[in-house]
């Protein structure tokens, strides 16, 4: 630390330590400021007398060994996560601040932090923070804070039924790894029995029950929609729209004509769900009027035009950015964008004017792509089809609806697909056969069946022109050199390449080590076992050994699709990043208002990794609901038998899925047998050490049903078909790869732990 330019040794007055203290917040001690002086000897002592006044009069406030000014915080602090900010940051205040003397306490803006593993705090938890300058000075904060460690992290709130008794009830919670709560007759409230509530913690002992109070009511179970609100309360989902976002959509106008092209006269049409309320695609295609071009086609590909909707920095924006995405339900939709925008003025509806980004591709015979541009224009949907009706039409059963279309519109999008189909299959994308069951609901909100749609060309049609518009949306944004987030997917781990070759070595296949990995190494091992039995199987077990895509401004490609690279373009209404490549491309081809801030790039990466987080974060409540749906729809067949097939094996158990319903069970391993059962990680089998006989993945069985909980969503089943009997020379080889695994963990953990002895030795 420097000493201050212009002053001699000596002793500073009360002014120069207070301008020294202010200057270097946090760093100040009497050693630092008798150095910054250059005090030594007797003027040292006169410095400590001058700091002791200081202090004895309130200027100054002594941190251990460091000085700050009286109502300043020292750059290492205790706070308290107070609340959210409207921009949803979360915001903190000091723990230790006297109201009465120094008023209100300063609001600190708590920032990430820079470490990879550092904590991340949430409301009501206390953090120790390094303190630091806020990235905006005129935001309404004093400070800024970066999280060191989490001190106390605040009890949750607990989603529970509430069931009513004498003098209060109990909580029964949807969780079955929380115990039940005691609430008395005030901490109740209005409650009543069977109502899903939120509770809160207010005395947890050593002993006995913990003790609470109802925060929130829910409703009641026996309304329909209750199992998706568990989903939405427990993993925290936004669901409410502010009112002052509601009024910001329902002021909203139509779209004007500004530097718009009018593509009214272009025919085109919405594929989607029968159900679906938004519409955010359009396509249309033609042959290709250019003779250089024999026997190919021009695509048009137009996506609601959002960008121009929610402006960077609105209400709009910032709501739609805490949301990240739309999350989808059996019985609701928690969308992104209120219904205002969603399903009115940025849904291309049939026979209405709306504005769209739009895209015109050019394709040679073989599907590849010649050329592309962007368009800002206006368009008129021709027409509202299903993927079932526009399917119908071609396989020659067409509506009143599809009919007029389908010489003029659908046969030429269906035979631009065949081209593209066989670009597609050049590029060999992996290709993974699984079933994707759908729920359906009666009119109370219960399940009535379970259903696999059929997968029809039309869904493959739709998923094939979107690709094509998100790759070109990648390569414009690059050519241009505009930020933008890419839709990324890595390469699989070596250690789980590993396990599948194990597993694939188990069932008699090979998976080569050498060579640059593509996806259609994969798809060689998917056609060799088509059509067998272990066809389901190995498709879910290369699914499991696949890392999970993710959103980022730095691009790896994407290798599921095995694209160099690859931007999601086509959803605005639905996913955050598809609105920023929107803004990119606004901004990259000067196309009007709504465009990227030129400022973006810096906070690409938080933004990437923030809604990263909130897709998975759906994912989860999404398939925490059909679970608990499927448990409550089975809850009344207790002691029933079904067949299904061994999905995931454990040294625990084994998990069942059923072959009717698609619903997942345990089965443990203590009720397998009076055998003692080994767990085989490489051929993924639990194998009796005395029998013989054992359970590998895959494996047809028949169970029972014991155990239905609905609300968390568990089944528990009990195994009622004998075990595979395995050759003796199988059975041992696999019993000692099994503990010579177990060996050399244990050895492994065992050496982790002398290794960080040894560094706290030294």
């Amino acid at each position: 630390m420097k000493k201050p330019k212009g002053k001699k040794p000596g002793l500073p007055s009360r002014e120069d330590v207070l301008a020294f203290i202010a200057e270097h917040p946090g760093q100040s001690g009497k050693r630092e400021i008798a150095r910054a002086f250059g005090l030594k000897g007797a003027a040292k002592i006169a410095l400590k007398k001058l700091l002791k006044e200081l202090t004895d009069d309130g200027v100054l406030v002594r941190h251990r060994k460091r000085l700050t000014k009286r109502g300043e915080l020292p750059s290492v602090t205790v706070l308290t996560v107070h609340e959210l900010s409207s921009d949803g940051d979360l915001v903190a205040l000091p723990q230790q601040w006297d109201e009465d003397d120094l008023g209100d306490p300063p609001r600190v803006l708590v920032l990430d932090s820079k470490r990879p593993n550092a904590p991340k705090p949430g409301l009501g938890d206390r953090i120790l923070a390094r303190i630091t300058e806020p990235p905006e000075p005129d935001a309404g904060f004093a400070y800024a804070a970066r999280p060191m460690k989490l001190l106390e992290k605040k009890n949750p709130p607990v989603l529970g039924i509430f069931r009513a008794m004498p003098g209060g009830g109990r909580i029964i919670p949807v969780s079955k790894k929380q115990d039940e709560i005691v609430v008395d007759a005030i901490g109740a409230g209005k409650a009543k029995d069977g109502d899903l509530v939120e509770v809160e913690i207010t005395k947890a002992g050593r002993h006995g029950l913990k003790r609470g109070r109802v925060k929130e009511t829910l409703g009641n179970m026996d309304n329909e929609k209750a199992v998706s609100m568990i989903a939405i309360h427990a993993h925290e989902i936004p669901h409410v729209f502010p009112s002052e976002v509601l009024a910001a959509a329902d002021a909203a106008t139509e779209a004007d004509w500004s530097r718009r092209e009018d593509w009214r006269h272009i025919p085109f049409v919405t594929i989607d769900p029968a159900d679906a309320k938004d519409h955010d695609d359009a396509l249309y295609a033609e042959a290709d009027p250019s003779s250089d071009n024999d026997g190919g086609f021009v695509l048009y590909v137009a996506i609601a035009d959002v960008s121009y909707y929610v402006r960077p920095g609105s209400l709009l924006d910032k709501e739609a950015l805490h949301r990240g995405n739309s999350v989808y339900f059996p019985d609701r939709v928690v969308p992104m964008l209120p219904e205002r925008i969603s399903n009115d003025l940025c849904s291309l509806k049939e026979g209405v004017d709306r504005p769209a980004m739009a895209l015109r591709i050019i394709l040679d015979k073989s599907g590849r792509k010649k050329s592309h541009s962007f368009h800002r224009v206006m368009i008129k949907s021709a027409a509202k089809l299903a993927y079932p009706e526009a399917q119908a039409a071609i396989d020659g059963d067409p509506s009143e609806r599809s009919a007029p279309l389908l010489e003029t519109v659908l046969k030429p999008l269906w035979a631009c697909y065949d081209a593209m189909k066989k670009a597609r299959d050049a590029r060999e994308p992996l290709d993974l056969d699984l079933p994707e069951r759908k729920i359906l609901l009666k009119p109370d909100g219960t399940v009535d069946r379970v259903i696999v749609p059929d997968r029809l060309d039309a869904h493959r049609l739709v998923e094939e022109c979107m690709i094509q518009a998100n790759v070109a949306a990648a390569e414009t944004l690059e050519k241009q050199r505009t930020p933008l987030v890419y839709r990324i997917h890595d390469t699989p781990s070596l250690q789980k390449l590993e396990a599948l070759r194990e597993f694939l070595t188990s069932i008699d296949l090979s998976f080569s080590k050498s060579g640059n990995l593509r996806p259609s190494h994969f798809n060689h091992i998917l056609q060799r076992v088509a059509e067998t039995e272990h066809a389901d199987l190995v498709n879910q077990v290369i699914l499991r050994s696949q890392s999970q895509a993710e959103y980022n401004p730095e691009n790896i490609g994407h290798f599921g699709l095995n694209l160099r690279r690859y931007a999601h373009f086509t959803s605005p209404i639905r996913r955050y990043a598809d609105l920023i490549v929107h803004r990119a491309l606004v901004r990259a081809l000067s196309l009007g208002a709504g465009e990227l801030p030129s400022d973006a790039e810096a906070t690409l990466k938080t933004v990437s990794e923030q809604i990263s987080g909130t897709e998975r974060r759906a994912m989860a409540a999404e398939r925490d609901t059909i679970d608990r749906l499927i448990s409550a729809f089975m809850a009344d067949q207790i002691g029933a038998s079904f067949t299904g097939r061994i999905a995931g094996v454990t040294s625990a158990g084994l998990f069942v899925k059923l072959s009717e319903t698609g619903a997942d069970g345990f089965v443990p391993i203590s009720t397998l047998g009076d055998d003692y059962f080994i767990y085989d990680e490489a051929s993924q089998s639990l194998i009796g050490e005395r029998t013989s006989k054992g359970h590998r993945l895959g494996d047809n069985v028949e169970v029972r049903l014991i155990e239905a909980a609905p609300m968390a969503g568990a089944l528990r089943f009990e195994l009622l078909s004998e075990g595979v009997k395995r050759s003796q020379i199988d059975a041992k080889r696999s019993i000692r790869n099994a503990r010579r695994r177990r060996g050399s963990r244990l050895a492994d953990k065992g050496n982790r732990r002398n290794g960080r002895s040894q560094r706290k030795r030294s």
